[in-house]
Order: C-alpha cells, then sequence, then structure tokens
C-alpha cells in the first residue's frame, strides 16, 4: 500500500500550536515501523488551478501571498508563512496522490490531511485548503470517476466539504460528528448524524453501521474518501466522545469492508486528533494505517 507524506511537519509556530504539526512525523514513523512493506512518497504540491477547482481564485492568491486579513488568518488558527502555504498545497496534494493510488490498487493513505473546515473562500479550524473537496473535483475532471463519497468521520463536522459541495449531486457528504462540538453553526451535508456528548463504541457503531447502509441506499460511489479522525477516542482533549482503541479499529473495519464488499477504492486520510496524551493520538492514527495495508492486501 501506498503512503503520502510532506517533509512540512514542523512548522515555525508558537508552542501552543506545535501538537498538530509535531504528530504528522510520529505518525510517518510510526507507520514505517508498523507496516513494513509499506510505500513511502512525498507529496506534490497542488496549484493555483488544482485548488481552485473547489476554491475562489482570490482566496488561493491571498493565501499565497500571505496577504489575508488578520481575522482570517485568526480563523484559521495559526499565523502565515511561506511553510504553511507550502504544506497546506502539499496536503491537498497527498490525497489527491492518495485517490489515484486507490483507484489503481484499491487502497492508498494520506499522513496527514482530513482539512474539513476549510470553506471555499476562507479557512477554519487549522484548516487552510479543503483536501477531500479539491481532490474529489480532480478525479472527476480527470475521469478517474464520477461518482465520490467523503466519509467524514472526524469527531467535528465537515462544514467546509458540505458548504463547497452543497449543490453537487456527483458527491455525497457524510458526516458523523459532535452534536455540541466545533462548529457551532454547522452546514449541511448530504447525511448528517449527530452523536452525544460521551458517545460510546456500542452506540457510534451501531449508528455508523446505519449511515453506511443509507450512504450506499442513496449513492452509487466510485471511490470513498475516508476521513479517519483520532479525535472521537475517550483521551481526546476536545473530542467529547469515549470510544476506545479497539471502538475505533472497529469503526475502520466496517468502512474498510464496505470498500472490500462494494469493490469500491478508499482514499484515506488522518484528519483531527488532539489526545491528552500525542502518543494515544498516534497510536489511532497508526491503528487505521495499519488495518488499511491489511484490507489493501485484498486488493491484489
Amino acid at each position: 500500500m501506498r503512503a503520502f507524506y510532506s517533509d512540512h511537519f514542523v512548522l515555525p509556530l508558537p508552542a501552543g500550536h506545535r501538537f498538530p504539526m509535531v504528530k504528522y512525523r510520529m505518525i510517518r514513523e510510526g507507520a514505517a515501523s508498523a507496516v513494513p512493506d509499506l510505500e513511502f512518497h512525498e507529496a506534490v504540491a497542488a496549484s493555483d488551478g488544482v485548488l481552485a477547482l473547489a476554491h475562489h481564485p482570490k482566496y488561493v492568491e491571498l493565501v499565497s501571498r500571505g496577504q489575508l486579513s488578520d481575522h482570517a488568518q485568526k480563523e484559521i488558527g495559526f499565523p502565515w508563512s511561506p511553510e504553511m502555504v507550502e504544506r497546506s498545497r502539499r496536503s491537498a496534494g497527498a490525497t489527491i496522490a492518495a485517490c489515484r493510488s486507490a483507484i489503481e490498487q484499491g487502497v492508498a493513505v494520506n499522513l496527514a490531511g482530513g482539512t474539513h473546515h476549510a470553506y471555499a473562500d476562507h479557512g477554519a479550524g487549522f484548516c487552510v485548503f479543503n483536501d477531500a473537496a479539491v481532490a474529489s473535483r480532480l478525479m472527476q475532471a480527470e475521469r478517474r470517476v464520477s461518482r465520490v463519497a467523503i466519509v467524514d468521520l472526524d469527531v467535528h463536522q465537515g462544514n467546509g466539504t458540505a458548504s463547497i459541495l452543497a449543490n453537487d449531486d456527483s458527491v455525497f457528504t457524510l458526516s458523523l460528528h459532535g452534536e455540541r462540538n466545533y462548529p457551532f453553526e454547522k452546514e449541511q451535508s448530504d447525511l448528517d448524524v449527530a452523536l452525544p456528548d460521551g458517545a460510546t463504541d456500542a452506540q457510534y457503531l451501531s449508528t455508523l453501521q446505519d449511515a453506511l447502509s443509507q450512504l450506499m441506499v442513496r449513492f452509487d460511489p466510485q471511490l470513498i474518501i475516508y476521513l479517519a479522525g483520532a479525535d472521537p477516542h475517550e483521551g481526546d482533549r476536545l473530542g467529547r466522545m469515549k470510544l476506545s482503541l479497539a471502538g475505533l479499529a472497529e469503526r475502520d473495519k466496517l468502512v474498510f469492508e464496505l470498500g472490500r464488499q462494494q469493490k469500491i477504492p478508499i482514499a484515506v486520510t488522518m484528519a483531527g486528533g488532539y489526545g491528552k496524551n500525542i502518543e494515544d493520538t498516534v497510536a489511532v492514527h497508526i491503528q487505521t494505517i495499519t488495518l488499511a495495508s491489511r484490507y489493501a492486501a485484498d486488493w491484489r
């Protein structure tokens, strides 16, 4: 199985903002140890034209030149730098590469990505460019697939994704998220399923099984982009749910088994994860990558 990454893991950020970036280096190192046959490929940065498939060209220009307003930059959550722009472009590029590889081989992984709070004209919640929306549109433009499902299992609703793709019947957006968690003003996905604070393994898995069944009744995807957030974990600082590591493994298996049974390629992104202990967050992500590699073997 192929994994796509960027070397722009650690940016010159204030101390309180380093955790979301440092974890990606730990994921890459952990994945290399856990999955010996994993193929690593450095992501290519998404161009202005590719980003414009989902974002307003003026927004892409303002980000690239460092000309966002203070308010707009604050909404993203970290300060501007050339490294920030490069990393954001490469994060989108890695999801694009994972989609192409998944279509060829069945399953592939972006070791970052899942930047689902980015809107067409502004960023938010540590998200600059919306990699899933960009990749969906590009796979269609390249005529690799015509129908894409985005299965967003980050604990926060994929509001930017829902907004960008609101009037696009060729992309189905499914978001399973915390009812009372960020963003507090939610957008409308094709299928939104809100869970209460404290949701447990059994509650979450039953709800997810039903949501995936609804997806397949309502839509016939040729590609799934799976946002495998680690933040539903019981140890997450921001998640407010109570899923165990074993429960999250069962979550991943439900998605991968759907792809295997229906022969639908799956491109995986890591999405969010803000554990009280960074090692717990990384363990969730490594578990997802390990399970993905096992399902990738079934496609050979």
